[in-house]
């Protein structure tokens, strides 16, 4: 699923909502997340996910085409754990 394919779910399931509505709060929920990500805020939703950002400490790699010993900067990037109840809804087989 997009951000396309959410804005044309939630339309569907709000139809007394404008389109473009829907739209302004999903990007509004979206930037709010990233923002707070990029500040190194922990996002806690109960029951779907948390996010957090991770420090990676500088480390020595190397280039498989050369083998050549290359340094690899420090950097963040983002850890998801699913909820307890995302997990047991990815966990059930679906009903069609």
């Amino acid at each position: 699923m997009n951000r396309s394919d959410l804005i044309e779910e939630m339309a569907a399931k709000f139809g007394q909502l404008p389109r473009r509505d829907i739209e302004l709060a999903i990007d509004s929920i979206l930037s709010a997340m990233a923002r707070a990500l990029a500040e190194g805020r922990h996002i806690e939703i109960r029951g779907f996910a948390s996010f957090r950002v991770n420090q990676l400490a500088a480390r020595r790699g190397r280039n498989p085409r050369t083998g050549e010993t290359v340094s690899i900067p420090p950097r963040r990037t983002i850890k998801f754990k699913p909820g307890k109840e995302l997990r047991a809804n990815v966990d059930e087989p679906p009903t069609d």
